[in-house]
């Protein structure tokens, strides 16, 4: 494949300055976000797999389904999972993982204890406050590394919310800071745009605390300050269902990864 892939050009900004801090978080952002296909030793039964390991080491990984044919040569299984289900897969297990290994010049080893910070990092939770604001300002001073961040996690919250504003705020009381206020969101993907707004900052090296995350509802009157002043994000919106019924292959519940065997 000539394609360059969103992992192979994290991968290449990673190895141009290995002295970057920012392009090794991106890389690892990437990785956890990315569809990986995981090849099987044979047919997963149920929610269990069987992963073919390198060197006894290594789950093997590839970022396109043509590149896991490509290093096998022939008619393989594989599951296909988020990079972040397949760490959280191998927690308690000393496997890392073989990305893309002899297709790809992204091709790299990634140890255990890197898969092992790379699902801790996930974990990290956000806290929760409560506090009235004040005034609602033009956000300023934020690098555009968090700016891009930001729009990359929101591009994939499809149907999450109908939008977000980046601003500006000083709270009633004192204190003043950033918001990412998420408009129209539906109730039950506030956790996963929390966490996405807390991995935005996480992999752009910025320190935890320098952005705060509301929820507003359209008709809340703070939304029309918002849109005059902020940062606007437009997160994609749900097609119509099609009424073809498709099977689910064991596995691809995010929520419920496979259990190694």
């Amino acid at each position: 494949m000539t394609d360059q892939t969103p992992l192979d050009a994290a991968h290449a900004a990673m190895m141009a300055d290995e002295t970057d801090d920012t392009a090794r978080l991106r890389f690892y952002e990437r990785m956890a976000d990315v569809e990986l296909f995981l090849l099987l030793e044979d047919e997963p039964a149920a929610d269990q797999v069987n992963p073919v390991l390198l060197d006894d080491a290594y789950v093997l990984v590839f970022d396109r389904i043509e590149r896991l044919a490509a290093y096998v040569g022939h008619v393989a299984p594989y599951v296909a999972l988020s990079g972040r289900a397949i760490a959280g897969m191998l927690q308690g297990q000393p496997l890392g993982m073989a990305v893309n290994m002899d297709v790809a010049r992204s091709a790299i080893l990634l140890p255990d204890t890197a898969v092992d910070w790379l699902r801790t990092t996930l974990a990290h939770t956000a806290g929760e406050v409560e506090a009235r604001i004040d005034r609602v300002l033009a956000p300023k001073g934020l690098p555009e590394t968090l700016i891009a961040a930001i729009d990359a996690k929101l591009a994939t919250a499809t149907g999450m919310a109908a939008g977000a504003y980046l601003v500006g705020v000083e709270y009633q009381g004192g204190g003043r800071g950033h918001l990412l206020a998420f408009v129209g969101a539906i109730p039950r993907a506030h956790d996963a745009l929390v966490r996405a707004a807390s991995e935005a900052l996480t992999f752009s090296g910025i320190e935890a605390g320098a952005m705060d995350v509301g929820f507003f509802a359209p008709s809340d009157p703070t939304v029309d300050k918002l849109s005059k002043v902020g940062l606007r994000f437009d997160l994609p919106q749900m097609e119509p269902l099609q009424k073809t019924p498709r099977l689910q292959a064991p596995g691809s519940d995010p929520s419920k990864p496979p259990i190694l065997r």
